[in-house]
């Protein structure tokens, strides 16, 4: 693990219920949700879009970084679609996630590079490195 040199920031969440029936608001009432299994027909969200809306904010911040870092102009409409998996097999539920990534206007080769150096900065990517399988796909 790294040794922290200092907090940037601290996300706090409440979460009663859990992922069939439950609720999460955060400490500075930004987030209020309810949740629900995938496929209820309850109104809510489920962790794994959570999981999804901010890995793919994080990784889209971290190509930006990396192209910063590389003196590249990033073109406009950058996006990141990510599907997470709840899977099951012979040891339980696990989790896998393709990340597909748009740059319009800027070559493969160096799309691919800026999301190689990406997705060993990202915070979410750094997580969970070598704990599930990730794709990462330029589109």
């Amino acid at each position: 693990m790294s040794r922290i040199a200092r907090v940037v920031y601290t996300a706090r969440t409440a979460t009663t219920g859990g992922r069939e029936n439950g609720a999460s608001r955060s400490s500075d009432g930004l987030l209020d949700i309810w949740l629900s299994a995938p496929g209820s027909a309850r109104i809510g969200t489920n962790p794994e879009q959570l999981l999804a809306a901010g890995w793919s904010a994080s990784f889209a911040s971290a190509v930006a970084s990396a192209a910063h870092e590389r003196k590249i102009a990033l073109p406009a409409g950058v996006s990141i679609k990510a599907e997470v998996n709840l899977n099951y097999g012979e040891n339980g539920h696990f989790l896998s996630v393709q990340l597909d990534i748009a740059v319009p206007d800027l070559e493969r080769d160096v799309v691919q590079i800026l999301v190689d150096e990406a997705h060993e900065i990202c915070p979410y990517s750094k997580a969970t490195w070598g704990n599930i399988d990730v794709i990462t796909r330029i589109v």
